[in-house]
């Protein structure tokens, strides 16, 4: 489905009846990388997926998509749908959406997981990683994509799943030059919000890949102790939903039913 947002088109997906459950990709992802939940998930919920400001079938709508220009468009769909109140799982850069929605509008949520994704800002080193990869995506997008792409996955993932690995980078290379430069843009800029992230009512959850070279794990794991912030570890790298896949169905759908 489309959404007339702001002069462009936001499309998302609603599966199934019941308490409503909110799906956010992460960069360079669309909303098919739930396709394989969705069946479990929509059993007993609605599970709304939508497409992130540049990513998928959702248009540009700048130059820099601050992760709250995404939420603002995320909050449009869901007033769209007259949904008063979900559970989130944001993966990586839809966690950082989903904190930014929730900074604005705490009272849409019952719950959030921050599916290889952090509170956190970026650090100095990452910061100037963003800009130089902007500077690169200019003249070498395809080859950028790529080998950023290969380092979201631990070491033995890529041939371990081989096909699913291919067809997440097809999917990622098809994102358009200017969607990658506002979302890296966005997510350079975004601040720390674990105050936001305490604070949200409802099941806190993290989920951590021990081979993850984007999130810090073991410091996110010191910094949550005794904040009723709840954590799994699972064996691989940031990509969960594919390297980790009967696990993390499990644990969601532990999330979303309690």
């Amino acid at each position: 489905m489309l959404l007339d947002y702001k002069n462009i088109k936001i499309h998302y997906t609603v599966s199934g009846e019941g308490d409503a459950v909110v799906l956010l990709h992460g960069f360079l992802e669309t909303v098919a990388m739930w396709t394989d939940f969705i069946p479990t998930f929509s059993k007993n919920h609605k599970i709304i997926c939508i497409d992130l400001l540049g990513h998928g079938q959702t248009e540009c709508l700048g130059y820099v998509h601050t992760m709250t220009d995404m939420a603002d468009a995320v909050l449009a769909v869901l007033q769209h749908l007259t949904i008063k109140e979900a559970k989130f799982v944001g993966h990586s850069m839809g966690g950082y959406v989903a904190l930014a929605l929730a900074e604005n509008r705490p009272q849409l949520f019952n719950g959030l997981c921050l599916m290889n994704s952090t509170y956190e800002a970026d650090d100095n080193a990452r910061n100037k990683l963003r800009l130089r990869a902007n500077e690169m995506a200019k003249t070498h997008f395809e080859s950028l994509v790529q080998m950023s792409f290969t380092n979201l996955f631990a070491p033995e993932s890529k041939a371990k799943f081989q096909e699913k690995f291919d067809a997440a980078l097809e999917m990622a290379v098809q994102t358009p030059l200017q969607g990658y430069m506002a979302g890296q843009e966005g997510m350079r800029l975004r601040p720390n919000r674990f105050d936001v992230f305490k604070n949200i009512k409802g099941k806190k959850l993290i989920i951590i890949g021990k081979k993850d070279s984007v999130v810090d794990g073991n410091k996110l794991i010191k910094e949550i102790e005794h904040t009723g912030i709840d954590y799994v570890e699972f064996s691989e790298g940031h990509m969960s939903h594919i390297e980790n896949k009967s696990e993390l169905t499990y644990k969601l759908i532990h999330f979303i039913e309690k």
